[in-house]
């Protein structure tokens, strides 16, 4: 795993976006709902990290070129 850094705040954005969801939804009062337009960003934004490129790796790093 070449660009560990991006990768791995797109699995944080993720993981933040879907537990701020859940307890919205466990917590026992109706009143309290996700936002599921922002939560559907942030997993989009994620899974824009998980695929994206540090900036200092290299096309040949990831053989691209």
């Amino acid at each position: 795993m070449k660009s560990w850094k991006t990768t791995v705040m797109g699995i944080c954005a993720i993981l933040t976006a879907v537990a701020g969801a859940v307890k919205l939804l466990v917590d026992g009062d109706p009143n309290t709902n996700p936002d599921w337009t922002a939560v559907c960003a942030a997993v989009a934004a994620g899974i824009g990290l998980i695929a994206a490129r540090d900036n200092r790796v290299t096309s040949e790093d990831v053989g691209v070129k």
